[in-house]
């Protein structure tokens, strides 16, 4: 039986989540709310929400996980080119309303959208509290791409990201590692494993070892540097990634 939890209680505690279903992978509980102070209990745990319209709130905590860590992020000749040229302009926090609508905009062979007017909202409120953040990227003064995710400590869990432009995402996921790493924020929870986020150089953990480095890092100062765009910290800079 899976775990209900309920609207409006304030602090009702989420199952652990070695109580997770193996199948589907890592659904842990459902219903509640998406109030600020259950989402933020959530991310300290290592446990998200997702479902899709007409479905109760889902949430889960998949084993293994997918993470990404910013000095393992691969950069390849063609984002290189796309990094280089100078074609696109960087930001952060310029315009999360924007990024997070353009994430949930239908996409081709997709029936729906799991980012919900219920979940934008609880997102923007996130925002508004500096816990949820977006890069966003721009091509003449038109938002090209970007993603969004949500910062606790100093872990940053991804939520999604969108393109317009050919490498506009991959582009903004770049300046975000190379923050990141200044930042010394060594961890992006990616969830789960897909082929983007693997071919940018993501890869999967035990849970169990996700979630020791979740309980030592979401207690962390952020630092006062984070979420302020430095154009110093160039992607392209030698020496900060794994493979330089």
């Amino acid at each position: 039986m899976i775990t209900w939890l309920h609207a409006g209680v304030v602090g009702e505690p989420f199952p652990h989540p070695s109580q997770a279903w193996l199948d589907p992978n890592g659904l842990l509980a459902a219903g509640g709310d998406l109030s600020l102070p259950r989402l933020l209990r959530a991310y300290r745990q290592g446990i998200f929400p997702w479902y899709e319209a007409g479905q109760p709130i889902l949430w889960w905590s998949p084993d293994p996980r997918t993470v990404l860590r910013p000095g393992d992020l691969r950069i390849t000749r063609s984002l290189r080119k796309s990094i280089r040229n100078g074609a696109f302009e960087v930001s952060f926090d310029r315009d999360f309303e924007a990024v997070i609508r353009a994430c949930g905009a239908p996409r081709a062979g997709a029936t729906g959208t799991w980012i919900t007017v219920e979940m934008r909202h609880a997102y923007l409120e996130l925002h508004r509290a500096g816990y949820a953040h977006s890069v966003e990227i721009w091509r003449g003064g038109e938002l090209a791409g970007g993603l969004y995710g949500v910062a606790v400590g100093r872990l940053f869990c991804g939520e999604s990201m969108f393109s317009r432009a050919t490498d506009a995402s991959k582009v903004g996921l770049a300046w975000l590692c190379r923050h990141l790493a200044a930042w010394d924020w060594p961890l992006i929870d990616s969830q789960t494993p897909t082929p983007h986020m693997l071919a940018m150089g993501a890869s999967e953990i035990p849970r169990e070892r996700f979630l020791e480095q979740v309980r030592r890092l979401v207690d962390q100062d952020p630092g006062p540097r984070s979420w302020r765009l430095d154009p110093a910290l160039h992607p392209l800079d030698p020496g900060w990634r794994q493979g330089d």
